[in-house]
């Protein structure tokens, strides 16, 4: 993730407010033969931005308008990126229907909230467009039966940095907000693909995740279980959002990986794992360490190392087992949060992507 900026930092709109923008701009020159520039529209909550046009084109049967999209000062992969929506008449008494372009995704595997072969615009941007659809037609006398096509250039490469793909949304990005707001740094748009990805993962019938902190993790549980590209969480610093998630949608096992660092303070009861929102227990590992038959210097030698990877090297050397006893305590956490609806094991790996300490699962998946 992308170093926080200093100072009051400022928010953005999330694709499906773009699209929505542009929907209203085309929709109203179809009607009228004018495009509004700005285009004002109607938030979730009652807000009512307004958006410049980038791109416009009146056609004999259909309007096209574009708008940029502002992320603010989030860190958001589609920042800047063109987001266009073509309006076209549809079939009378069809109401609204939404099509896929270029840069915009497909649908293809079960467990999202949009259905198999649609395209992968969510459903609060999709009420959105509708919504103003229905005022855009009120106001200058149209029925409101339209064909919307979104297209985002070059949103398939974007695509490739988001779980999209993994997700089994393919050929683009998807069109998401739920308020049409992006909050910077709220990391909501990754608590959200964490959930999806829970979902397609049940969907699917999948009796075994993992929900790994990052690169390094996610290949050592590859090399321990042969589980498809679709068992794979990438739970980041989120351990809470993942758990609490899991509590209310339990899947029968969960491994939950990551470094010594992320590991022990998840033991300590930290489940936001970030190293600017919680920090590692020194004296806590001592302790930990003391309870194993550590000697006294090694533990004065704890309590003064600068990172959690030279006390995981101390204790190494010493033969200590603290890894494993991190591995427990980070389970039986994990396993307080879940209220025991998944069994859970935890495997820690350093960052040669050695497994350094592990809690198997112990007993039979819940039923």
């Amino acid at each position: 993730m992308s170093r926080r900026p200093a100072g009051p930092l400022r928010r953005g709109w999330t694709t499906g407010a773009c699209a929505t923008a542009a929907t209203t701009a085309a929709y109203t020159a179809l009607l009228t033969g004018e495009f509004p520039d700005p285009v004002e529209i109607r938030l979730p909550k009652g807000e009512r931005p307004l958006f410049a046009l980038a791109r416009e084109a009146l056609r004999t049967h259909s309007a096209m308008a574009g708008v940029v999209k502002d992320a603010g000062d989030d860190p958001d992969v589609t920042h800047g990126a063109l987001v266009l929506a073509e309006v076209r008449a549809g079939e009378r008494g069809g109401g609204v229907s939404f099509r896929a372009g270029e840069g915009v995704g497909t649908v293809t595997r079960p467990g999202l909230p949009i259905a198999v072969g649609e395209p992968a615009i969510n459903p609060v941007p999709r009420r959105m467009m509708t919504e103003a659809v229905q005022r855009v037609a009120a106001a200058h006398g149209g029925s409101g039966d339209v064909e919307i096509t979104l297209s985002i250039p070059g949103g398939e490469e974007m695509a490739r940095k988001t779980w999209n793909p993994r997700l089994g949304i393919l050929g683009g990005l998807s069109i998401l907000g739920t308020t049409g707001v992006v909050h910077p740094y709220s990391c909501s748009a990754w608590i959200a693909s964490i959930h999806r990805g829970i979902d397609v993962a049940r969907a699917n019938g999948l009796d075994h995740i993992a929900a790994c902190t990052g690169s390094t993790s996610e290949a050592g549980v590859q090399r321990l279980y042969d589980l498809p590209d679709i068992a794979f969480i990438d739970m980041g610093d989120f351990a809470g959002g993942m758990l609490k998630y899991l509590r209310r949608h339990p899947v029968p096992r969960l491994t939950l990986a990551g470094g010594f660092a992320k590991m022990s303070k998840l033991a300590a009861g930290s489940l936001d794992l970030h190293s600017g929102r919680s920090q590692i227990d020194r004296e806590a590992l001592a302790g930990a360490m003391h309870s194993l038959g550590a000697p006294e210097a090694l533990l004065d030698a704890a309590r003064s190392a600068n990172t959690a990877s030279e006390i995981l090297s101390l204790a190494q050397r010493a033969g200590v087992p603290l890894a494993d006893r991190m591995a427990r305590e980070a389970q039986a956490r994990a396993g307080a949060l879940v209220e025991g609806r998944v069994a859970i094991e935890v495997a820690i790996f350093d960052r040669s992507g050695a497994l350094v300490g592990r809690a198997g699962f112990g007993r039979s998946a819940p039923a």
